[in-house]
C-alpha cells in the first residue's frame, strides 16, 4: 500500500463518515502488548452498532479489508501499513459493563479482567479464574478463554454481533460449539456484546480470588513486552511451552526478539525487535518442535499481515494422512473406536487427517492422496498383511510392519514356528484339522483352542474336559476352514510389552476377573474391570527386563516394523512364554501400547505423531 493509496482511502473515509472517530499513524506499538510493527494508517473507533454496520457495509462494497484489534494482547503488527482500515470498538456500549440479577451483559471492547472484577463487586462471579487473561471480552469469548478448569463457553447465554458485509449475527451459547482455545464463531464475525450467566457470590470474597489470580498470573509470566503465548497447547496435558523447551528453544534470539528463559512459548520483545525477528523465532520454533515431537504447534497469536500468518503455519507444512478404520472382520467395531482416537490425535498434532471407512481389501483414493497412510485395521485383511502388500506395490507410506511380518504376526502357526526356530520360548501347540478331532496324544487337560488368524480373542476357548473338547473346535472352527490350534494351557501372570518405532516400552501386567483374558475382559467387563498395571506390582525388575528383552527379540526375529504389542505369561517360577505378537493393537488412549507409552513420558498425540512422521522419512 503506497503513500498515495493509505491518503485516498484517509479521504475517502472522511468523506463517507464525517463524524466517525478516527486516529492516523498510530504505531502498533502503543495499541499492541508485544509492541512490534509499523504504523496504522486509520483505526476507526465506532461509536455504536449503527455507525459500526455503515462502515463494514461501505468497506465490504469497495473490498476494503477489516481488521479488528481487540485488547491488542495476543496481535502482532505488521511492518508496512495495513491495507485497509483497522477497527477498535471502544466507545459507549462496546464498553459498558451492564449487571442483571444473575446475568451480566457485557461490550467485546471490556476488559477481561475489568468485566469481572465489576460483577465481582456486585455480587457476581464464577469467572476469577480468567482474570489475569490479558485482552478484552470480544477476543475471549471467540477463543473460549479457559482457565483452571473455567472456561467461558461455559457462561455464554447469547453472542451478538455482525459480519464483515454488515449483516447482523447472533447465536445462543448452545448453539456454538465451545472447543479448546477454539469455537465456532464464524472468523468473518465482529463479536459485539455477549450475555453471561453468573453465581450469586460473596463480594469481597470474590474480588480477593480475582486479585489472587492476577498475582499468580504476574508471578508465572516472564516480564517484558510479549503477545502471551504464541502456540495453542496442543491439548490441556500436552502444553506448547513444553514441547518448545523440550526442543532446545529457550533463549534463541533473532535481532531484537527472545524466546523467553522462563517460559518457552512467550517471544520477547527485547529491544525493538520487528514483525520479521518474531516471525523468524515463531517458524524456529514450530520447526524444532515437529522435529523432536514430531507435532505442528497452531499459532494462538494473531497477525495482522496475512502473509506472516501463512509463512508460519507453512514451516512446516502439516502432513497429509489418510486413516484407515473399520474393515470387515469380527473386530470392526473396536477398528472403528481406535480409528477415530487416532484421527482425532493428529489433528490435535496438527496434521490434515482425512478418515476412510473401509470395508473391502482395496486401494482407494484417499490413500493415493495421502503422504502416508495409518491403518488401524484390527483382523482381517487390515491385520494380515494384505493391505499392507497392496500399499507396498503402489509404494505408499504407511504406518506399521510390512506385509511379511503382518502376516507373521497375525498367523499363530507362523508365529509360532518362528518362535520356535528363534528359541523364543513359547507354549508347545499342534494344528487340529477339520477332519480329524483327535485329542493330542502328548497333551493333557486344560488346553487353550484359539483360530489360528483372530484377534481379541475372538473364538479362543480353555478346555477342561473331553466334553468341552468338541464344543471348543466348533466354535473355533466358525472362523477357520481347515484347522485351528491347540496349545498348552499355562498359568501365570499375563503380561503385554509394546514395542514402537524400536524402543520397548514398559511392561503392563494384567489383572481379569474371569479365567482368561476374553473379549469381555478387555471390551464389554461383564464380569468385572479389568486391572492395567503399570508398572506393573508383581514383578521383579529382573523379570520385567527378561520381558522386554523377549519382545525386542520377537520383533526382530519377525521383521516387524514401528509398532508392536507382544503377549506372555510369566509362570510362578518366573519363566516367560511368550503368546504372541499383535502388529495393530488397540489404539485408543486406553489401549494398552498408548498405556505403556504414556507411562514413558508419550502422551498419545506424540505417539501417533511420531509414528506418522517416522512412517513419512
Amino acid at each position: 500500500m503506497t503513500d498515495h493509496d493509505c491518503h485516498q482511502l484517509i479521504c475517502d473515509i472522511e468523506s463517507a463518515f464525517p463524524s466517525l472517530p478516527i486516529k492516523y499513524h498510530v504505531s502498533w506499538r502503543d495499541v499492541t502488548t508485544l509492541g512490534v510493527g509499523g504504523e496504522i494508517p486509520l483505526l476507526a473507533e465506532p461509536q455504536d452498532d449503527i455507525s459500526l454496520v455503515h462502515l463494514l457495509r461501505y468497506c465490504n462494497s469497495r473490498n476494503i479489508g477489516i481488521f479488528v484489534l481487540g485488547g491488542g494482547s495476543n496481535t502482532v503488527g505488521m511492518e508496512g501499513p495495513f491495507h485497509g482500515v483497522v477497527v477498535k470498538l471502544s466507545q459507549n456500549d462496546f464498553v459498558k459493563v451492564k449487571i442483571g440479577r444473575d446475568h451480566v451483559t457485557v461490550g467485546s471492547g471490556v476488559r477481561l479482567c475489568d468485566f469481572i472484577l465489576t460483577a465481582a463487586r456486585r455480587g457476581l462471579g464464577g469467572c476469577a479464574p480468567l482474570a489475569a487473561i490479558p485482552g478484552a471480552v470480544g477476543g475471549a469469548v471467540r477463543m473460549n478463554a479457559e482457565a483452571c478448569g473455567v472456561a467461558m463457553g461455559d457462561r455464554v447465554v447469547d453472542v451478538c454481533g455482525f459480519d464483515f458485509s454488515g449483516k447482523p449475527w447472533c447465536a445462543s451459547g448452545d448453539e456454538i460449539d465451545w472447543n479448546y482455545r477454539n469455537s465456532t464463531i464464524p472468523e468473518n464475525v465482529i463479536v459485539t456484546c455477549a450475555i453471561l450467566k453468573m453465581d450469586r457470590v460473596d463480594p469481597n470474597l470474590e474480588a480477593e480470588k480475582v486479585r489472587a489470580e492476577i498475582s499468580r498470573r504476574r508471578g508465572h509470566d516472564p516480564k517484558g513486552r510479549s503477545a502471551g503465548c504464541v502456540f495453542k497447547n496442543v491439548t490441556p496435558e500436552l502444553p506448547a511451552g513444553k514441547l518448545i523447551d523440550l526442543a532446545g528453544c529457550k533463549g534463541i534470539k533473532s535481532g531484537g526478539a527472545e524466546i523467553s528463559e522462563k517460559h518457552a512459548n512467550y517471544i520477547i520483545n527485547r529491544d525493538d525487535a520487528s514483525e520479521k525477528d518474531f516471525l523468524d523465532l515463531a517458524i524456529k520454533m514450530r520447526e524444532k518442535v515437529w522435529e523432536t515431537a514430531g507435532v505442528y504447534l497452531n499459532p494462538e497469536i494473531c497477525f495482522v499481515n496475512p502473509a506472516s500468518a501463512d509463512k508460519l503455519t507453512s514451516s512446516p507444512r502439516p502432513m497429509e494422512v489418510a486413516v484407515l478404520k473399520g474393515g470387515n472382520s469380527t473386530e470392526r467395531e473396536v477398528s472403528l473406536i481406535s480409528g477415530a482416537a487416532v484421527a482425532k490425535a493428529l489433528r490435535q498434532g496438527g496434521y490434515q487427517v482425512d478418515e476412510i471407512d473401509i470395508k473391502e481389501m482395496e486401494i482407494v483414493p484417499g490413500m493415493l492422496d495421502a503422504e502416508v497412510v495409518f491403518p488401524v485395521l484390527h483382523g482381517g485383511f487390515g491385520e494380515s498383511g494384505g493391505i499392507q502388500k497392496l500399499m507396498e506395490e503402489k509404494n505408499l507410506r504407511f504406518v506399521g510392519c510390512g506385509s511379511k511380518a503382518s502376516y507373521i504376526a497375525f498367523d499363530k502357526i507362523e508365529s509360532k514356528k518362528i518362535m520356535e526356530n528363534k528359541g523364543i520360548p513359547t507354549p508347545k501347540y499342534h494344528t487340529v484339522p477339520r477332519d480329524n478331532h483327535a485329542f493330542p496324544e502328548d497333551f493333557s487337560f486344560p488346553v487353550v483352542v484359539k483360530p489360528f488368524d483372530q484377534g481379541s480373542t475372538v473364538g479362543v476357548s480353555i478346555v477342561h474336559t473331553v466334553q468341552e473338547w468338541e464344543e471348543a473346535l466348533r466354535k473355533a472352527f466358525e472362523f477357520d476352514r481347515d484347522y485351528v490350534m491347540v496349545e498348552e494351557f499355562i498359568s501365570g501372570i499375563e503380561i503385554t510389552v509394546g514395542v514402537v518405532l524400536d524402543k520397548v516400552l514398559p511392561v503392563i501386567e494384567i489383572r481379569f476377573p474371569g479365567e482368561m483374558f476374553d473379549y469381555d475382559a478387555k471390551y464389554t467387563h461383564q464380569l468385572g474391570e479389568t486391572l492395567y498395571l503399570c508398572p506393573p506390582q508383581n514383578l521383579s525388575e529382573d523379570i520385567q527386563k527378561r520381558a522386554r528383552d523377549l519382545a525386542m527379540q520377537y520383533c526382530e526375529a519377525i521383521g516387524a516394523r514401528d509398532l508392536m504389542r507382544v503377549d506372555m505369561i510369566v509362570q510362578d517360577n518366573g519363566d516367560i512364554q511368550v503368546l504372541e505378537g499383535n502388529n495393530l493393537p488397540g489404539f485408543t488412549s486406553s489401549s494398552l501400547v498408548p498405556k505403556a507409552a504414556k507411562a514413558n513420558g508419550l502422551s498419545f498425540v506424540e505417539l501417533c505423531s511420531q509414528l506418522v512422521k517416522n512412517a513419512r522419512r
